[in-house]
């Protein structure tokens, strides 16, 4: 699940007296699960669209965005990836500028860049063209770029041809996922996180809400559940009885960083042109709001749900991949692109040649390993992997089971579209 906030977990909670008609109490109106960024921005818009609403967020990390949400390259998005019409875009269009004001607001770190798409071989062109004209079509800034243009921009960079997007940034947020729960704490959530807040049990009953059972043995009851739970989102839907339409199967992102002598090798945002078919960006290059700058990720399998690195593995995990009839269809599907990519994981060559194509300068010395993330990746039984947010409700809860990037950059609308979600099953409760 995400991470919580800067408040400590409250002591173990005595079980509810009844009321004189004998009902047992609501200990809050919403129960958020996982304080990544998303929980937290959901967290954050209840109280600001019904001040007052008791909300109470369960984390079982020790604190904030431990997972996505503070792993990750720290880049605004734009929305120009995304098909018109499509929640992605939706979300990243107005959430990119909403995202650089609430950084702006509150001395969070940020900075608005711009990035260039670079097309490095003529087969990449008209990729790089339909891109353009999905930017224009999204009313973003987009220039075309020639190979003089790009190299007055990135001295460093090669490319046959390239777009500039001048409202890509960079920020950091784990920062403002940080903000996010203080805010929520000021107005009166209740953030509990640690082990002992994880959930273990969910009960629904008609009628009556949920009740949820934590691992320190505590009792929690609510109106309504919201599961922001991340890489165990699934999980959680399934406790709650639900059967969720996709399984969670969690890819491995690597990165690395240049060394401080060899920064000046990007000067800001550089992506490659990405393949449609693959809800990934590819190997990309981000200078980030801190100076350091990272190279990567790619996207390989991990043998566990929070499998950080390839020594980390999870046999209840792996079993449950395995036994999914979509990953074996989406392996036949896709088998190509993920050997690249486990070249690139195990080859520090393989991946400088990937990295060539852009930055022709880099040696394989310059790739410094750094913390990897692990992306909950929503896969449905055919083997498709979901390439948009996938929100499912039931009766008194609401699950979101794919928030793939750009979920931190549109977090902020994000959190309000699952709010209204959430207040709307309150009143039929």
């Amino acid at each position: 699940m995400g991470s919580v906030s800067t408040t400590s977990r409250g002591p173990r909670r005595a079980p509810a007296s009844r009321t004189a008609d004998g009902a047992v109490p609501y200990d809050a109106e919403v129960l958020v699960i996982g304080a990544g960024i998303v929980g937290l921005s959901t967290a954050y818009a209840l109280t600001r669209a019904v001040p007052g609403t008791r909300v109470t967020v369960l984390e079982k990390e020790p604190g904030p965005a431990r997972h996505q949400s503070g792993r990750n390259s720290g880049v605004i998005h734009s929305g120009i990836y995304y098909p018109p019409g499509s929640l992605k875009a939706r979300f990243a269009l107005s959430g990119s500028a909403e995202m650089a004001k609430f950084c702006a607001e509150h001395a969070i770190p940020y900075e608005l860049t711009g990035k260039l798409i670079v097309a490095t071989e003529r087969a990449e062109l008209p990729r790089l063209h339909a891109l353009i004209q999905r930017g224009r079509q999204h009313g973003l800034p987009v220039r075309e770029l020639g190979p003089a243009q790009i190299a007055e921009r990135e001295p460093h960079v090669r490319g046959l041809a390239a777009i500039h997007v001048g409202t890509t940034g960079v920020c950091d947020f784990a920062e403002v996922a940080r903000h996010l729960a203080r805010l929520t704490s000021a107005a009166g959530g209740e953030l509990r996180y640690g082990p002992g807040a994880e959930v273990t049990a969910v009960d629904r009953r008609a009628g009556r809400g949920v009740a949820v059972r934590t691992a320190d043995g505590s009792v929690l009851r609510a109106r309504v559940l919201i599961n922001c739970a991340g890489l165990h989102s699934d999980r959680v839907a399934r406790l709650a009885g639900d059967e969720p339409a996709a399984r969670i199967l969690p890819f491995r992102g690597e990165f690395h960083v240049l060394p401080l002598e060899r920064r000046e090798l990007v000067r800001g945002l550089v992506y490659p042109v990405p393949d449609p078919a693959f809800p990934f960006l590819g190997v990309h290059l981000t200078r980030g709001v801190h100076g350091d700058v990272h190279i990567g990720p790619n996207a390989v399998p991990a043998l566990a749900r929070e499998g950080y690195g390839w020594r980390t593995a999870g046999a209840a995990d792996l079993a449950a991949a395995l036994g999914f009839p979509g990953s074996w269809r989406m392996a036949r599907r896709h088998w190509r692109y993920g050997a690249g990519e486990l070249r690139r994981s195990v080859s520090r060559r393989a991946l400088t040649e990937t990295v060539r194509r852009l930055l022709p300068e880099v040696e394989p010395g310059d790739l410094l390993p750094a913390p990897a993330g692990v992306r909950a990746q929503a896969v449905l039984r055919d083997g498709t992997l979901v390439d948009d947010f996938l929100i499912d409700e039931g009766p008194h809860t609401v699950h979101v089971l794919n928030a793939p990037s750009p979920a931190a950059t549109a977090s902020l609308p994000i959190g309000r579209e699952i709010a209204q979600r959430a207040l709307a099953a309150l009143r039929l409760v």
